[in-house]
């Protein structure tokens, strides 16, 4: 492509949407570029250049844009020296000029083709860059990625684009990254995480539209969450066969030592050795216990339900902690913001998640560092269909890699837990049609959110 038709759009782009700063625009570098080209090519390549420019911008801007387009023209126009200087033409060229000019602005507005339309509705953001880095084309849905006007963009240099102050730094940084691969691989494709958002972002030099540089980006949270989910489902099926061979191999052969522990209680006794019994009887429950959760992770019962005010619940569970927080000095709250707000559920599996998170909190906030004093809330709302449970605290915090192992089975940070109480948690809920989410900063606290189905929904 000549280099003149490579910068007549970022100059025109510039000339036509920052009309504020255009007093002693220099229009220098493209007239030199332009000596000695065809004004009919000018015409032909400046209303292209329109349509593109137009196509971009909202209806009630269009037609300040064309005008401001006919000026730009006029300005090439009066500077440029045509090839066409025979003198018997000088008094007449102008004026054809100026038809020429006012017949290169696209007055009627047309409708975009089929194949523009389809990339409009796209899932996926799509950009195309010229070989010089200027971007001509992008969809609706790059322009919300990117979280600014099409208008605006259009017509911007890469260099540009790069350092837009809409564009967040992690975009920033994946994008230098990408360009960087496109440079020696001539192709970059790769999942990246953007804060909560997964992007699939692609990058390709087409030479079938003459070198252009092909961007596209597509949100995978979705799903990416759906794949998180189907992985935790095929540990918790793999857990439940290595349950049922250790409840068939463990619990048998406990249940004969502690028959024949008691049998020989009354002989300790009688020695004087009583608390050897108590300690392996209750260290023989503990394991069974531990069995009983672990059977529990891979398997819970199917919920009985029945119809419960949330509220209800979450005063229900407070009576239950609230003497265990005071003891530690903690304040226990509990905010309802709508109190007629009903699930259906299994009473007693949601009580125990909801007591299995509080008692989580309560070691979360057992070592506040700073001066604070240490507090647990509760609340439930109504989001979109669902009742949302919330348990939040202002103890430690937790980083990434420990949420990302949050519910897997055996994982656990404390030195004394089995690993098996949130993976419990996390099948009940699930097994209710609900989803539980995590939000957690080091230093700073964590809010564990339940959603459930409310009643009035589901009906």
């Amino acid at each position: 492509m000549e280099k003149w038709r490579t910068r007549y759009f970022p100059v025109l782009v510039e000339y036509v949407l920052h009309e504020d700063t255009r007093e002693g625009y220099d229009l220098s570098e493209l007239l030199d570029l332009l000596n000695g080209v065809p004004a009919e090519h000018i015409f032909e390549h400046h209303e292209e250049n329109v349509r593109l420019l137009v196509s971009h911008a909202d209806s009630e801007d269009r037609l300040a844009l064309m005008h401001r387009s006919l000026l730009f023209l006029h300005e090439i126009l009066g500077s440029h020296t045509c090839s066409e200087s025979a003198a018997a033409k000088e008094e007449q060229l102008p004026e054809d000029l100026r038809q020429a000019a006012a017949k290169a602005i696209p007055l009627q507005e047309e409708r975009p083709s089929r194949f523009e339309t389809v990339l409009q509705h796209l899932d996926s953001g799509i950009a195309l860059f010229e070989p010089g880095g200027t971007l001509r084309f992008l969809n609706v849905p790059m322009a919300r990625l990117l979280q600014a006007p099409r208008r605006i963009l259009i017509g911007q240099s890469l260099r540009q684009l790069l350092f837009h102050p809409s564009l967040s730094r992690s975009l920033r940084l994946i994008f230098i990254r990408m360009y960087r691969q496109l440079k020696y691989d001539r192709r970059a494709q790769g999942e990246f995480q953007d804060g909560s958002r997964y992007l699939l972002i692609s990058i390709s030099q087409i030479e079938e539209l003459d070198g252009d540089i092909l961007v596209s980006i597509k949100d995978v949270s979705e799903h990416k969450q759906i794949e998180q989910s189907a992985f935790q489902n095929d540990k918790l099926a793999m857990l439940g066969k290595i349950a049922a061979a250790i409840a068939h191999e463990i619990r048998n052969p406990l249940t004969s030592i502690r028959g024949f522990i008691q049998l020989l209680k009354p002989y300790l006794e009688s020695i004087g050795k009583q608390e050897y019994a108590r300690i392996i009887l209750s260290e023989i429950d503990r394991a069974n216990d531990i069995i009983y959760e672990f059977l529990n992770s891979s398997k819970p019962s199917a919920p009985m339900t029945q119809t419960v005010l949330v509220g209800l619940l979450l005063k229900e569970t407070i009576l239950l902690t609230e003497s265990e927080a005071h003891m530690q000095g903690v304040e226990l709250t509990c905010e309802i913001f709508d109190p007629y707000l009903t699930i259906s559920i299994d009473v007693k599996q949601i009580k125990q998640v909801i007591l299995n998170m509080v008692k989580n909190a309560l070691d979360a906030v057992a070592h506040v560092a700073d001066k604070r004093r240490p507090n647990i809330r509760l609340s439930a709302r109504k989001e979109r269909g669902y009742a949302v449970i919330s348990i939040a605290d202002n103890g430690r915090g937790m980083d990434r890699e420990t949420l990302s192992r949050l519910f897997d089975p055996f994982f656990t940070t404390k030195s004394e837990g089995t690993g098996l109480g949130l993976s419990v948690s996390y099948r009940i809920i699930r097994n209710h049609g609900g989803t539980v989410q995590v939000d957690s900063r080091l230093g700073e606290g964590t809010t564990f959110m339940i959603y459930l189905p409310y009643v009035g929904e589901r009906e």
